[in-house]
């Protein structure tokens, strides 16, 4: 029988739908002393209660509807993560809208295609800076009449300090405004909006609905057995569906205690005073951490070299026999123990890991050397895999089932076939309602049976364990977990006087890089120009003026999609060699095979 988020139990008295906002105020009535969140002052960590949130909350609900926020209004944001990112989140939805969460990292083009698309009449960003950015584009985005700064003092007119904003959330009588448009909630209702690179042209907004979210959330405490009290730690950009699952939406369904991380330069910090039990991490993080540990491992001599080898080596075996549905021996459990107590109780303690119960990866593949090396620190990860559109899971390795290398089981109660392609194609009540103002786009993410395309090809094995294989999109997705579209990347970089080709490569690396061929008649004009003689293209010359044209490029885009570092190929791209179709189009996956020496140089 097909599962549906209209089978979740309702709330209260009122019998409302479990939205996110609705769990909130659950939470805040059954638990109200209980820790929900903290947060660092700059003196000090702070931690608010669940009747502080739900109070909150409830008064920038009120807020946003004093300055005139209707039903099914998007309410922008834009900032690292922060108390006041995820009460507005939740006040947006407890005042009938949803929340469009910005990158920090965009750039003032896509900012402004957000705003324009989203219609947001009400931005809230982080910084005063952000928000004089922000006002220069009010002439490109006639929907957004008020600008409120997280962190600033604010100037009055179009731009609010958080505290004049949640001032107009005093009146009480909003309330039954509120209530209401709580009331109304159901689950086909758009809960939040995430903005994702499609195949081509501008981010799509992906509609994810009240049932997606709120069955999503139910989903993945059922598989990791989450508890109230549990501590999370908040880090990763809250626009993507990931973070915004976990630290909004999971949150608020488990009841445990959130903590937002002051930057990503003190992650190692926060790490050690939130001890978390359940930490998400993009590969980019583990693998980060794990270089530290084994700089630090090396450092060791003499005798702690060796107790370290061998209490890695036992946690090795042990792990092994765990992941894998065995038991352990009882030798090696014994062993296991020793080690515990004399090395990994102690590593883990330094990572701020000592109570950590479920570790997660997502967002791009993971190495399974990484998972390796931590299991034998003790440390297992879940690898999981999803999409936005999907309100991020589709399938996990969870406690019992674990196979590294496989992004685990596709989740309970989620249908699944492969295409005649291999494609991984879905359906459940977690899958998106479709892209905002794009029914071409939506039509094309379906079948005619109503299968959502994931565009992955996979292989399954006879456990039921999913393997990806490849990739039908072009997508890259880096290693910090960021989806990337290159065509408009490839585009902009042809544009450059002197190129003739470019293909922007970065799959499951930490940055993005170009491989470049010249336009021969540019080149030689350039060359003569410059009095450039033999072999122009090694000349320190034509790749400053490369360099030069690489930088406006990147000037237009957010920091994650900056082209790093570029090489020049040998030869140019033919029809006849195999790297362009006869229409002229770039194989890409034919010239990035072909040129593995010099992306191994570029990432070295």
């Amino acid at each position: 029988m097909e599962a549906r988020a209209s089978e979740l139990p309702r709330i209260g008295e009122a019998n409302w739908f479990p939205s996110t906002p609705a769990r909130l105020l659950d939470q805040a009535g059954r638990r109200p002393d209980a820790p929900a969140y903290a947060f660092h002052s700059g003196n000090g960590w702070i931690t608010r209660s669940w009747a502080d949130y739900a109070r909150e909350t409830r008064q920038a609900a009120r807020a946003l509807i004093a300055l005139g926020c209707a039903r099914d209004d998007s309410v922008a944001i834009l900032g690292f993560n922060r108390r006041e990112w995820t009460i507005a989140a939740h006040a947006a939805m407890m005042a009938g809208g949803r929340p469009a969460g910005i990158y920090w990292t965009s750039a003032p083009p896509e900012i402004a295609y957000i705003l324009q698309h989203s219609e947001a009449p009400v931005l809230l960003v982080e910084t005063m800076e952000q928000a004089r950015d922000a006002l220069a584009l009010k002439d490109d985005c006639p929907a957004l009449r008020h600008i409120v700064v997280m962190d600033g003092e604010g100037e009055g007119g179009l731009i609010l300090s958080w505290d004049r904003f949640m001032s107009l959330g005093e009146d009480v009588q909003l309330d039954e405004t509120v209530d209401g448009r709580l009331a109304a909630i159901e689950e086909n209702q758009v809960g939040s909006l995430i903005y994702t690179s499609g195949t081509t042209g501008p981010p799509k907004a992906v509609m994810l609905t009240h049932g997606n979210l709120a069955w999503s959330a139910s989903a993945i405490r059922e598989m990791f057995g989450g508890r109230p009290g549990d501590r999370l730690l908040s880090y990763l950009p809250l626009a993507h569906i990931a973070e915004q699952q976990a630290s909004v939406h999971n949150h608020v369904n488990g009841g445990g205690c959130l903590y937002f991380a002051r930057s990503m330069e003190t992650l190692g910090e926060d790490l050690k005073t939130a001890r978390p039990n359940i930490f998400f991490g993009v590969p980019r993080v583990w693998e980060k951490m794990a270089d530290t540990l084994k700089a630090r491992l090396g450092e060791a001599t003499g005798t702690k070299a060796k107790l370290a080898r061998w209490a890695m080596a036992t946690a090795s075996d042990h792990n092994a026999a765990v992941v894998s549905g065995r038991s352990p021996s009882p030798a090696l459990k014994a062993k296991m123990a020793l080690a515990r107590k004399l090395v990994l109780s102690k590593v883990k303690k330094a990572l701020g890991m000592d109570e950590a119960r479920v570790l997660i990866s997502g967002a791009a593949p993971i190495s399974v050397d990484v998972l390796r090396f931590f299991a034998s620190l003790d440390l297992i990860i879940y690898e999981g895999y999803g999409q936005s559109e999907t309100s991020a899971p589709t399938s996990f390795n969870a406690p019992g089932q674990v196979r590294f290398g496989s992004v685990g089981k596709i989740i309970p109660h989620m249908e699944w076939r492969l295409s005649e392609e291999g494609e991984l194609l879905v359906r459940g009540p977690n899958v998106f309602a479709g892209y905002m103002k794009n029914n071409d786009a939506t039509a094309d993410a379906f079948t005619r049976e109503g299968w959502m395309r994931t565009g992955d090809i996979v292989s399954v094995d006879d456990d039921g364990f999913v393997f990806i294989t490849g990739r039908i999109k072009d997508i890259i997705i880096t290693s910090g977990g960021k989806n990337i579209t290159p065509a408009n990347l490839e585009t902009e970089l042809m544009d450059i006087d002197l190129v003739e080709h470019a293909v922007v490569a970065g799959d499951n690396r930490p940055y993005l890089v170009a491989l470049l061929t010249l336009n021969a008649e540019a080149l030689s004009a350039f060359a003569k120009k410059h009095s450039i003689g033999a072999d122009p293209k090694s000349h320190p010359k034509v790749r400053e003026e490369i360099q030069s044209g690489i930088d406006r490029v990147n000037a237009r885009y957010a920091r994650v999609e900056n082209i790093r570092k570029f090489a020049i190929l040998d030869a140019p791209l033919t029809v006849q060699g195999g790297e362009l179709t006869p229409t002229m189009k770039v194989k890409r996956k034919v010239v990035i095979e072909r040129s593995q020496a010099a992306l191994d140089a570029l990432f070295a």
